[in-house]
């Protein structure tokens, strides 16, 4: 809620529990103060509204915020997430929330990507979702297409590929401006998805586990060209 208001999203609505009003009256206030309806409503009310075991006790109804694959590249964006097929909302949230903490200049949400307004999603994204750009239901192929004409290598997160990130050949081009693709939580990317990237690169694995959560792996990735961009003096059009 505190998120969607310092962001200037479209707020139509504010629900809220006694308990909740009380400990949170400056948020409360703020909404009243901009307009916003505020309806305060039974715990159990807020339970099937928010649709999760223990609800914070806020819930705002927001406008959709996200934009057309074209108008990402507007800012001349050097670091974005591209996910397809990941239909984990958890996972898609947490690598939002990523994105937006390594500076990415957007994420989108491709294929058959779970649905960014998700409830799960939106809370796991922790208020990211208001932060930078959100491309929404659109094909891997076209935005990966996008990418590439604003000047963006596509990289693909694949624990198949036969360079890591530890590579010195990877590694002497991670400060470029960089689209990093990532996959579904089970099967990863399938090959003819791969096959859209200029290049494929695992994250290596030291120890005994099998792979990486998905969330976990994105991290590792979109520091790494986050790191190298700053090394380098990368930065978008804004000078983020």
């Amino acid at each position: 809620m505190a998120e969607a208001l310092s962001c200037g999203a479209q707020v139509t609505d504010l629900f809220v529990t006694v308990p909740a009003r009380s400990r949170h009256s400056d948020l409360v206030t703020a909404a009243e103060g901009a307009g916003i309806p505020v309806h305060v409503v039974s715990g159990e009310v807020m339970g099937d509204l928010a649709q999760t075991v223990t609800p914070q006790g806020l819930l705002a109804v927001c406008g959709f915020v996200d934009v057309p694959i074209a108008a990402v590249t507007q800012s001349a964006p050097t670091l974005v997430a591209l996910l397809a097929n990941v239909r984990d909302p958890g996972n898609a949230g947490t690598v939002l929330r990523t994105a937006d903490a390594a500076g990415a200049r957007a994420v989108v949400f491709a294929d058959a990507s779970v649905d960014p307004y998700n409830g799960k999603c939106v809370r796991a994204s922790a208020g990211s979702l208001f932060h930078l750009p959100l491309v929404a239901g659109v094909r891997l192929g076209e935005a990966v297409a996008v990418m590439r004409g604003a000047g963006l290598r596509i990289l693909a997160a694949d624990g198949r590929a036969g360079r890591s990130l530890d590579d010195p050949g990877v590694q002497a081009r991670l400060g470029e401006p960089t689209a990093w693709m990532f996959g579904n939580e089970a099967w990863g990317l399938p090959p003819d998805l791969v096959a859209l990237a200029d290049e494929p690169v695992a994250v290596p694995i030291y120890g005994r586990a099998e792979s990486l959560n998905l969330a976990a792996a994105a991290a590792v990735c979109l520091y790494a060209s986050a790191r190298a961009q700053r090394v380098h003096g990368v930065t978008g059009r804004d000078g983020a």
